[in-house]
């Protein structure tokens, strides 16, 4: 709190080398507990949690982040809310909330009133209210719930109502407002709450004070058991925030687009000599330098923890790609409040000339390579798109003579792409110009319109990345070595992309397959992280990742039976 990327004062699954420990840490247990059950509340944030012991005791939890208009204005504080009460029986349950600053390093220092205690850390001071009995919390006392209880934690301000009565009307008005946003989004005939929760959670990921959208809500889960690739993802890539622009404008959500838009051009517009980084703080931040937190030991042990990514310094030229990507629908919707004007498509132009400068020149991709430069060919790809994007834009805006200059430009691209990615071999387009090793970011070729689904140098490309890249539905990035080796899981994306390429291709039936089974994957709460061990179906990176819950929603628009077919 109170940003994504602030330091956590709620860790514990960065300290979980021997099981997860009590500081750093906001927890309720019940006493004997044998069995769980937990659940969104249909179309909502909301969770619902219900715990019970072997005599048929129990409670339920249920956790939320406020969020309803009031007084004509949304209000988010920054807040979590917990409300807890039995529901059989005479369940003993014990409270911890142990937050903690800089890592663990800072106990906060502890006050108490008559119905709050206040935490004192270096970063940010909190306020938890509650109708909890205080000496319990404080001494982690285990005590029967013989009635319902609250806790609001969040920044250090006085609440003004009783602590159970503002619970549960934030609770009511949380609940309806997530309801009515579910209920605006034009869903597929299929797979409906799986689209849902994917909408929520992606929603759930933009910082909306200044439009941002992070790609993932945490850091250093590592992407395989030991394997070193620890990343902090608490910040806005340009390239995995088009992809969830794009998937909730699918479902009719443009009001992520329109916040996102504002923070986009002021990356844009603040661009120095036109070079955009691939990712920036959630705040506009430039420097986000890469450091290791000595005194965490990381996820199961598996260290170490980070802060801060190295990629801030890369040289990624498909970025160019994903600002023109990302900004074109606003000069062809007409249900924007702010629709794109000549202004917006000046600075866009400086983005394309970027794009036309850089296309066949070396960068780190999309992968983020940290020790290799190639001109790699999901890089060139992203750099045509920005040049085709920027003609049909200046199309619609009357500009003949620019629409030409960047046809030109972009069928200048599209030969290099042409000439130089399609290696006959391997029968494949493959990572990089003149290279021969395959990569699975190639199948973005046919979701950005750069060749039709059916011609056969595409449907080859699909075949072959299936017999080397793929165990089962499950689809690694690359066949090639990294920094730090061969990658080990499976990149859900990626196994997303084959599934919509499978679909363009012709191939419906076992495109279905292959989502069910990726939906199969998905945990219990119908969240997806980054990457996945097909042997044991274990979900490994950081949670939720937004380019894995955008492939549901992709998949499921894309496989969907049409409506017309059950009404």
């Amino acid at each position: 709190m109170p940003r994504f990327d602030s330091t956590p004062v709620f860790d514990a699954l960065l300290n979980s080398a021997e099981g997860v420990p009590v500081d750093g840490a906001m927890s309720i247990e019940l006493e004997g507990l044998v069995r769980t059950e937990q659940s969104y509340d249909p179309g909502t944030a909301i969770v619902r949690t219900r715990l019970w012991d072997a005599r048929g005791h129990g409670v339920e939890v249920v956790d939320f982040a406020p969020r309803f208009v009031n007084r004509d204005r949304i209000f988010r504080p920054v807040q979590l809310v917990r409300r807890v009460r039995p529901l059989a029986g005479h369940p003993r349950v014990r409270f911890t909330v142990r937050p903690h600053g800089d890592w663990g390093a800072s106990p906060p220092t502890l006050t108490r009133g008559s119905h709050h205690l206040r935490f004192v850390m270096p970063e940010c001071t909190l306020r938890l209210n509650t109708s909890v009995p205080l000496t319990y919390l404080i001494d982690s006392t285990w005590f029967t719930l013989h009635s319902a209880v609250s806790l609001l934690l969040g920044l250090d301000e006085t609440l003004a109502g009783s602590v159970d009565d503002t619970a549960r009307e934030f609770e009511e008005m949380t609940a309806a407002h997530w309801r009515h946003w579910t209920r605006r989004l034009a869903v597929p005939l299929e797979w409906q709450d799986a689209v849902i929760r994917a909408a929520i959670t992606l929603k759930l990921c933009q910082f909306e004070e200044t439009g941002a959208i992070v790609a993932a809500m945490t850091t250093s889960l590592p992407e395989a058991p030991h394997s070193g690739r620890n990343w902090d993802y608490r910040y806005c890539w340009l390239r995995d925030a088009f992809f969830v622009v794009r998937a909730l404008n699918s479902l009719s959500e443009v009001g992520t687009m329109e916040n996102y838009l504002q923070w986009l051009y002021d990356v844009v517009r603040g661009a120095d000599g036109g070079h955009v980084q691939p990712l920036y703080g959630i705040g506009l931040e430039r420097s986000l330098p890469e450091r290791v937190i000595a005194q965490a030991s990381g996820y199961r042990g598996m260290g170490p923890v980070r802060v801060g990514n190295q990629a801030q310094e890369h040289f990624q030229h498909d970025v160019y790609g994903s600002v023109v990507l990302g900004a074109a629908q606003a000069f062809h919707d007409h249900r924007l409040f702010k629709r794109g004007d000549r202004s917006d498509f000046m600075a866009l132009e400086v983005m394309g000339e970027q794009a036309w400068r850089l296309h066949d020149q070396p960068d780190a991709g999309i992968w983020e390579l940290r020790t290799r430069a190639r001109v790699h060919t999901s890089s060139t790809l992203m750099c045509w798109a920005a040049c085709d994007r920027l003609a049909r834009i200046a199309a619609v805006l009357g500009e003949s003579a620019r629409a030409q200059h960047w046809q030109a430009r972009a069928a200048a691209i599209k030969e290099t792409i042409l000439r130089g990615a399609w290696n006959p071999d391997r029968q494949a387009f493959v990572e990089s110009l003149g290279g021969r090793d395959l990569d699975a970011s190639v199948l973005l070729m046919a979701e950005v319109g750069f060749l039709p689904p059916n011609d056969p140098r595409f449907v080859s490309t699909v075949q072959t990345l299936e017999r080397v890249l793929c165990d089962g539905p499950f689809m690694r990035r690359y066949e090639a070595p990294d920094d730090f080796g061969r990658p080990e899981t499976a990149f859900n994306v990626c196994s997303f992309w084959r599934v919509d390429a499978l679909a363009r291709i012709g191939q419906r039936e076992q495109a279905r397959e292959a989502f069910e089974a990726l939906l199969a994957r998905r945990n219990p709460m119908g969240l997806l992280s980054e990457d996945l061990a097909p042997a044991t179906g274990e979900l490994w990176g950081n949670f939720p990742q937004t380019y894995s819950m955008v492939g549901i929603i992709n998949g499921a628009v894309r496989l969907s039976a049409d409506w017309e077919t059950a009404v």
